[in-house]
């Protein structure tokens, strides 16, 4: 049976293609910059160019715009950031194919939904939107993170365990755990540090698949 393809735009290291290939999709990457541990079939170039020329390509397109210009680091640095989101959502509305796009909260997406590591069984406090055209009535358990049941997790960008007797002393993890931590064991830890779990995106890739088997 052939598996639908799924085009992965801003793709960095290839977290979220490795969630969608577990759950049954053949990815294709693509980011304008090199991605040597990318673990799929790679395209090198402007996500917005390759989505203009070759979206129609592909069954399905997920999209991880930069987040910079929503998150910390923009109130931490000031400068300014590229906002994407805009024109990569009226890029994937011009293909006519179902689209997810990614993005940190307080992001400006629309028909969202929340994913966090403590609701799909990983020791990581990571929010991530996931905006999703046609809207799916995905159903996600609900967040533990913030109610003390999960410990050992990554808060922000940083993995922190159970809270240390010196407050000002963080514990301290090895690279091993924190990648281990996210399921994601062949990144570098610079290239972990806005991944998206593969387990989030497993999750969504099997409502994915599920919708597009009820339209066929």
């Amino acid at each position: 049976m052939t598996r639908p393809r799924l085009l992965d735009l801003f793709c960095g290291a290839g977290g979220a293609a490795v969630g969608y290939a577990r759950a049954g999709f053949d990815v294709v990457g693509v980011d304008i910059n090199p991605m040597p541990r990318y673990p799929f079939a790679f395209e090198q170039a402007d996500a917005l160019a390759y989505l203009a020329a070759h979206g129609r390509e592909y069954d399905v397109i997920h999209a991880s715009p930069p987040c910079q210009a929503w998150s910390r680091m923009r109130r931490i640095t000031g400068r300014d950031y590229p906002e994407l989101i805009e024109p990569t959502r009226e890029a994937l509305k011009l293909t006519g194919r179902p689209y997810v796009i990614e993005n940190v909260e307080h992001a400006p997406l629309v028909n969202y939904v929340l994913v966090c590591g403590t609701m799909v069984g990983l020791r990581v406090r990571r929010h991530r939107w996931f905006e999703m055209a046609p809207l799916l009535p995905i159903l996600t358990p609900s967040c533990a993170c913030h109610n003390g049941v999960a410990t050992g997790r990554l808060i922000g960008q940083r993995l922190r365990g159970p809270k240390p007797t010196n407050r000002r002393l963080p514990p301290r993890f090895t690279e091993a755990e924190k990648r281990a931590a996210m399921g994601v064991e062949w990144m570098t830890i610079a290239e972990t540090q806005e991944a998206i779990p593969p387990a989030y995106t497993e999750l969504i890739g099997r409502e994915l698949l599920a919708a597009l088997a009820l339209a066929v």
